[in-house]
């Protein structure tokens, strides 16, 4: 038998509090997500309470904020240095003695009343305030349904319709194999149909509105549209364009013009027409607009940047200030219950009033702090890259990446991140969310470091201006970026074509 050793190993490691782990969730949420997480809170803890509408709630209009970040090395009053990272009856504020003190979940009006602004309000009432209407519209599936409803259908082919429609991609597109839909059917309908069956169903979908929908793929989708019109207007010719689609599809989408021409005999003018006609088609017809379709989005920025006196104003939407409280009347009975150590049950009434005292009180100093660290990170933003706030000219952007950022509020990289990737700001110039902000530097011919934004502001206007009948190559790019000021390599002008979504050369080519 082996002779087994016992080691001691001493290692250092970082574990996050409840409270740290909560607030890098909710720094993360977008405002709308952020107004149902808050609700979902209320509904589960009766001792938090929304004090919106309440006559006797009183703001309290402190401008600033204590001076204390977040970042995943920063501690908490409820941290358990790193000792242990699950939930305990400490950290809850249970004591395991019957005694302790009311005063801890008794709520002082200065400490938390959090019904606080980031700065005051300095616009008059009589200022207009645009807000964006809530809209509820049908969903784009049922929008189909409905139509699938006015076709002469059995029971079950209704039944696979529905199917058929549930499964289709956000492009509008059937992507999934008819036969893995017959399967779906069998064994969550109850269905028992054949490849046959779902295909004649499908046929009946591809007639609904929008054209193309309940296409397989591009191809189809465009023949689908082009079929449409042709039946709808029998006096216009489209047979040159079904004939490309249907025999040169692939000769079309790489844009090799003369194979075109040389496979069907058409002349130059009537290859024009033909592909201008094509080019009118939606290729995406679940991303249609047609009224009803589809549900619509709106942008909520989080942050508001306004000039005002040659200045900078920076203000959070309100919506992050929830007025959040502790319910007094679970304050009260707390009270109550302390007054009383008769009854075993009335002690476990308290442990449990306490603990949603302490989880509410939680909750409000995560959404503060949360407050906080959007604000001092868009302030942050904005101070560095103050001219294309004051101009909103690209070319003004200075190279910006999130560890210069972290470094200037003193958070960490991470937190950062979550912030950048989620929220919008509203600027005079349009609406932005914060990563498009950032950008890698690289050093012009001058030896100024300038942003990756301003090159490909050029780049694109280069594309923009060029001759479309000859659009410019990656080498040609190369070459005008250098004369300008900007020595970097083809591969990289590649790269910043391929971000800013621009095909290559000869997919830019028009006749």
């Amino acid at each position: 038998m082996s002779d087994q050793k016992l080691t001691q190993v001493q290692r250092q490691e970082l574990k996050l509090s409840p409270q740290q782990i909560q607030l890098m969730k909710l720094l993360q949420l977008p405002l709308i997500e952020l107004e149902q997480r808050i609700k979902e809170e209320i509904e589960a803890n009766p001792a938090l309470e929304d004090t919106v509408g309440e006559e006797d709630s009183e703001p309290n209009n402190d401008e600033g904020f204590d001076d204390e970040g977040f970042g995943e090395d920063s501690s908490t009053d409820d941290s358990d240095n790193g000792e242990n990272d699950d939930y305990n009856d400490d950290d809850l504020g249970i004591r395991k003695d019957d005694d302790f003190d009311l005063n801890d979940y008794l709520p002082d009006e200065d400490e938390y009343d959090y019904a606080y602004k980031l700065q005051a309000n300095n616009h008059s009432a009589d200022d207009e305030e645009y807000q964006a209407p809530i809209v509820h519209e049908e969903s784009f599936q049922d929008y189909l349904i409905q139509q699938l409803g006015y076709h002469n259908l059995t029971e079950d082919e209704k039944i696979i319709g529905e199917v058929i429609i549930g499964n289709l991609d956000d492009n509008g597109y059937l992507s999934r194999p008819v036969a893995n839909l017959v399967d779906d059917l069998l064994f969550t309908m109850n269905i028992e149909t054949t490849e046959e069956e779902v295909k004649k169903v499908l046929q009946v979908v591809q007639r609904l509105d929008p054209p193309g929908i309940g296409a397989t793929d591009l191809q189809e989708c465009l023949l689908i549209q082009l079929e449409r019109l042709q039946e709808e207007n029998p006096y216009n010719d489209y047979k040159l364009c079904i004939t490309i689609i249907k025999e040169c599809f692939e000769e079309f989408t790489k844009k090799h013009y003369d194979k075109i021409s040389k496979k069907t005999g058409a002349s130059n003018r009537q290859l024009k027409a033909a592909l201008d006609e094509i080019l009118k088609l939606n290729p995406k017809p679940g991303d249609s607009s047609t009224s009803g379709a589809k549900n619509s989005h709106y942008i909520t920025p989080d942050f508001f940047i306004y000039i005002k006196d040659g200045g900078l104003e920076l203000s959070l939407d309100g919506r992050n200030n929830p007025d959040l409280k502790i319910n007094k009347q679970y304050v009260k009975m707390l009270e109550d219950f302390s007054k009383s150590r008769d009854s075993r049950s009335l002690q476990e009434a308290a442990t449990f009033v306490r603990q949603k005292i302490e989880s509410a009180k939680w909750f409000i100093d995560a959404i503060r702090q949360r407050q906080h660290t959007l604000y001092i990170t868009m302030k942050a933003i904005m101070d560095m890259q103050q001219e294309y706030f004051l101009t909103g000219d690209d070319t003004k952007l200075k190279p910006m990446i999130l560890k210069d950022i972290a470094e200037k509020v003193g958070l960490d990289i991470s937190t950062i991140s979550r912030v950048a990737n989620s929220k919008y700001v509203q600027t005079p110039y349009g609406t932005f969310l914060l990563k498009t902000f950032f950008s890698e530097g690289i050093t012009n011919e001058e030896g100024e470091e300038v942003s990756t934004r301003e090159i490909k502001k050029i780049l694109q206007d280069c594309v923009d201006d060029e001759d479309k009948l000859k659009p410019l190559t990656d080498e040609e790019l190369m070459i005008i970026l250098k004369e300008k000021g900007y020595p970097i390599a083809r591969r990289t002008v590649a790269k910043y074509r391929e971000q800013l979504g621009i095909p290559v050369a000869r997919l830019r080519k028009k006749l």
